[in-house]
């Protein structure tokens, strides 16, 4: 089973492009568009290839054995 890490965004929500980017499970943004595409990313449990899909605080998405949850920034 995957270990879930925590990713903070300091945005109302975050693409999951950049997310993936941001986090560092692509390194570039043409790298996570094919990752997305390849349909190895879920959201929320569902497996997703819109590479512009909103991600919100609480979400979770998984590639491989990551797993991570979307947070919010406490300001």
């Amino acid at each position: 089973m995957a270990q879930t890490h925590i990713f903070t965004i300091r945005t109302e929500w975050i693409r999951l492009d950049q997310f993936l980017k941001f986090c560092g499970l692509a390194e570039t943004g043409g790298h996570a568009k094919e990752i997305v595409a390849e349909g190895a990313v879920s959201v929320n449990g569902d497996i997703c290839t819109a590479r512009g899909k909103k991600l919100y605080p609480g979400d979770r998405i998984q590639i491989d054995q990551y797993e991570i949850e979307v947070a919010a920034c406490a300001d």
